[in-house]
């Protein structure tokens, strides 16, 4: 099993940045990828953006540009870059990471991002 633990979220100004950090705890050595989501009420769960195994990253088309997703392997933390927020990004952060044989997805609790304008 894996466990997923957010922060680094809060109420910020629109053109402002936050940094959001995922630590990842259990069997991470069979994760195969990560990506954060989000949530606003009224809304589909979005995914924002993604890092295989390969440490290839993947945006949203609404967030690319400003937003930017790494790992720390050693820290064993995922983090979301988030620079030049507008309110629209206002939204509930998850994180999560994919295993395969069988396919598992864990989520965390998520973190409230929001932003000012």
């Amino acid at each position: 099993q894996v466990q997923l633990v957010e922060s680094g979220g809060g109420l910020v100004q629109a053109g402002g940045s936050l940094r959001l950090s995922c630590e990842v705890s259990g069997s991470t050595y069979s994760i195969a990828a990560m990506s954060w989501a989000r949530e606003t009420p009224g809304k589909e769960r979005e995914v924002v953006a993604q890092i295989g195994s390969d440490s290839a990253t993947n945006y949203a088309d609404s967030v690319k540009g400003r937003f930017t997703i790494s790992r720390d392997t050693a820290k064993n933390t995922l983090y979301l870059q988030m620079n030049n927020l507008r309110f629209e990004d206002t939204a509930v952060d998850f994180c999560s990471a994919c295993l395969i044989r069988p396919k598992l997805q864990y989520w965390g609790r998520g973190t409230q991002v929001a932003v000012s304008s």
